[in-house]
């Protein structure tokens, strides 16, 4: 069964900022959530995130929205916005 993508982009763009405090207030980042682009690399370049994030990412993620990111979900931890997507796509809560 192929999963539709989101059609409604302002609850996409309400996911992305609920996403965005999440991660800032998961890792304790010193950044406001509203200055994370959501087109940006989370990893590398853009936040400077690594792998260690990325488990806390994906635990907070797991816990609040009932999706679980695994190795083959890398795509999904891309950018904020492919996280959101990947999220609204999957999520049970």
């Amino acid at each position: 069964m192929a999963i539709s993508p989101p059609t409604d982009l302002g609850a996409l763009g309400d996911l992305e900022h609920h996403l965005a405090k999440l991660i800032v207030d998961s890792l304790r980042l010193e950044v406001a959530p509203e200055d994370i682009d959501p087109k940006a690399a989370l990893f590398g370049d853009g936040l400077g995130l690594d792998s260690i994030d990325m488990l806390e990412i994906a635990l907070a993620v797991s816990k609040r929205y009932g999706v679980e990111l695994r190795s083959e979900n890398r795509a999904a931890l891309a950018s904020l916005q492919a996280l959101a997507a990947h999220i609204a796509q999957r999520r049970t809560s």
